[in-house]
């Protein structure tokens, strides 16, 4: 092959290569043509971002609105104390007359209520007088008159927490009670409630053997706006309590609530520490006049035998008890009242300040019933 055919072979080549590639840009260019652009989101301008989160809102407010429930009522509350009566109750207004079995339901009924066997035999044995003599013959009237004699039980009872405006000094309120029974968040809602209602307040860490109790009780100060005087973990629970009322005298603060120590109300020592608690609280300025025995209301007749050993050590002046919307035992109410002869000041249906009330008897027996 000669020299002029080879260069006809490369030029033809050459062509060729060059056809190709610009064939190959061409359809490049015509493929990135038919991609779609991506185009950035628009920012929302702030007006509409503010409207739109204002109607987000109101909807919200208007769910709320309408699902939100009506604060639970007393009795509401009190069902499971209701529950140890309800059943016989019911029962004996089932009846067509009163007999023994009407009897036997009634006192395993207040029995299961925590009445107590003296107070239920006591009840009991007073109706079965009227049926006797004729006074009452139907089982409604007899439910009528258990209901009755029940509420008067209760009604004949200074429930005022007791301040004194001319003392020389604060009044002190000491709480006692075994540790478990809300002693401490009970003063914290008290010092609150007293707060709102234009006292001061000065609270007393004076339960320095419970490593949270200090804790617990500066922040129920700082919520309520109480003022507080702790001491060192372990030390002298009454130098505590002493410090707080002197403190509470120098500031002219009204009230100085103070803590104590809660162990098993079966331990001699502690006994003894709280009669010594009572009466350093006095030494200084100042005047004991409450003594408030926290009790909870799930402990039963066991909160008796507590009543019993806190009074003799400190004269409780009323009882606060605690967890009665959880309990159904609320008949230790009248076991307190009737045969140690302390009111029932304040009951605990609740986890807030407000479910912190004054005992209402009328309230609470209705409740049980209805």
């Amino acid at each position: 092959m000669d020299n002029s055919s080879l260069s006809m072979i490369f030029l033809l080549l050459a062509l060729a290569g060059l056809v190709f590639g610009i064939g190959v840009v061409a359809i490049s260019r015509r493929k990135a043509r038919a991609v779609p652009q991506i185009q950035r989101a628009t920012p929302v301008a702030p007006v509409v971002a503010a409207a739109a989160a204002v109607v987000v809102a109101a909807e919200v407010a208007e769910v709320t609105e309408v699902v939100a429930a009506a604060p639970l009522s007393v009795r509401d509350r009190l069902a499971k104390a209701r529950s140890s009566l309800s059943g016989a109750v019911g029962s004996v207004l089932g009846r067509s007359d009163i007999n023994d079995a009407t009897w036997l339901e009634l006192e395993e009924a207040l029995l299961r209520a925590d009445v107590g066997v003296r107070i239920a035999q006591s009840l009991l044995e007073a109706l079965q007088t009227r049926v006797k003599a004729k006074e009452i013959t139907t089982p409604a009237q007899l439910i009528a008159a258990l209901r009755g004699h029940m509420s008067a039980q209760l009604v004949d009872t200074n429930r005022d927490l007791n301040f004194e405006a001319n003392v020389d000094g604060p009044n002190i309120w000491l709480m006692v009670g075994v540790n478990g029974a809300g002693k401490t968040t009970s003063l914290g809602k008290i010092a609150a409630q007293q707060i709102a209602l234009g006292r001061t307040v000065l609270m007393a860490a004076g339960d320095t053997f419970r490593a949270a109790a200090g804790e617990q009780l500066s922040t129920w100060a700082e919520r309520s706006g109480a003022q507080i005087v702790r001491g060192a973990e372990g030390g002298d629970p009454s130098s505590v309590i002493f410090d707080g009322v002197q403190s509470a005298h120098s500031r002219n603060i009204d009230l100085v609530l103070a803590d104590t120590a809660g162990r098993l109300q079966s331990n001699t020592n502690l006994m003894e520490e709280l009669r010594k608690v009572r009466r350093v609280a006095e030494k200084g300025a100042g005047k004991v006049t409450e003594v408030l025995l926290v009790i909870d209301a799930t402990t039963g007749q066991n909160g008796l035998q507590q009543a019993r050993q806190f009074t003799e050590a400190t004269q409780v002046t009323g009882v606060v008890l605690t967890k009665l919307d959880g309990s159904a035992k609320g008949g230790i109410v009248f076991a307190i009242e009737t045969e140690l002869g302390i009111p029932v000041k304040l009951v605990g249906l609740g986890e807030t300040i407000d479910d912190l009330i004054v005992f209402n008897p009328t309230e609470f027996v209705d409740a049980l019933f209805e």
